[in-house]
């Protein structure tokens, strides 16, 4: 269910590490416990963000939900087609529905993150 290649934050968000570069996305679990995604506040290119601080959010039919930067460092990209189609995050959260590329000075930082395996049983202790 969770991809192996991939680094998780306690907030639910998928980290894809290439280099320096941080691909950004919410977690399949995630995405089932919002429902039906209706709207991304995308954080701005160029913008500074730190490690565990609000950089976007999520609505969906239920709640709104804060997007979390699992790292530190700068907005690279945005997936500008979750504005027409936030939807897309709930058929292919860890594919098209991709949400920020994040420029990192310290690769390291990642170290921090969970694997799928920690992950998995980070949400199975979540949900008790």
């Amino acid at each position: 269910m969770n991809p192996d290649d991939l680094k998780y934050h306690k907030e639910h968000i998928w980290t894809r590490i290439s280099g320096k570069k941080v691909t950004i996305g919410i977690t399949d679990y995630a995405q089932d416990a919002l429902g039906d995604i209706v709207y991304v506040d995308l954080p701005e290119v160029d913008t500074d963000v730190e490690a565990n601080s609000e950089i976007g959010e999520i609505e969906s039919t239920k709640a709104t939900s804060a997007i979390v930067s699992p790292i530190t460092g700068r907005v690279a990209e945005v997936n500008d087609d979750l504005s027409e189609s936030p939807e897309v995050i709930n058929e292919d959260p860890y594919g098209k529905g991709w949400i920020a590329v994040i420029e990192v000075e310290d690769v390291s930082e990642t170290d921090d993150l969970m694997d799928s395996t920690e992950y998995t049983k980070f949400i199975e202790e979540e949900a008790k």
